[in-house]
């Protein structure tokens, strides 16, 4: 068996509760979470190396002339990526990780590690997603609608991942999420 850690890709529409997945996955001490980098400035309460690494523009340019990136992408003139040397570095430790990332850049990782699993997290309904997101109380009716209409575009791609898990109730999602690690670790 490879001793070395799988790369997962986990993503999935805003509400579908790929985030709430993924902290009870990263409770198992093997499994790591790839915090994303950033130009952007921080909101509200997020924390260096929590939330994000807030990085100034020139750091993050010279990080991807360094190849310091799996994936980088620039959305709105601000940055985000996928810092190469901790996955490396936990990976070669044994260590699974988890990259929480857009639709997007799956295609990106899976063209730079071919390796790596691929999983969506899908609603139940769009019913169910669009109650979840009201139910955050954190979004305004601009946004909420902005997050339907933008999970329209990103359920077709769900196609495109090696695996797709409805999130209908949270432990059952999460034990399927940890069956396909189980299954992959097996190959």
């Amino acid at each position: 068996m490879n001793s070395e850690g799988l790369l997962m890709v986990i993503s999935g529409p805003a509400g579908a509760g790929k985030g709430t997945v993924v902290k009870e996955l990263v409770k198992d001490d093997s499994i790591r979470l790839s915090i994303s980098a950033t130009t952007r400035a921080p909101r509200g309460n997020e924390q260096d190396g929590v939330e994000y690494h807030f990085l100034t523009t020139e750091q993050f340019e010279k990080m991807i002339d360094e190849g310091g990136f799996i994936e980088y992408a620039k959305y709105l003139d601000k940055y985000y990526g996928s810092p190469r040397k901790p996955v490396e570095e936990w990976r070669s430790q044994g260590k699974d990780v988890i990259l929480e990332i857009e639709v997007q850049g799956c295609e990106k990782i899976k063209k730079a590690v071919p390796d790596c699993i691929s999983i969506f997290i899908m609603p139940p309904s769009m019913e169910v997603l669009e109650k979840r997101l009201r139910g955050r109380g954190t979004e305004t009716e601009e946004n909420i609608i902005r997050r339907l209409e933008r999970a329209k575009e990103e359920l077709p791609l769900a196609e495109k991942y090696d695996y797709v898990v409805v999130n209908g109730a949270l432990e059952d999602c999460v034990e399927q999420v940890k069956e396909i690690i189980r299954k992959e670790k097996q190959k």
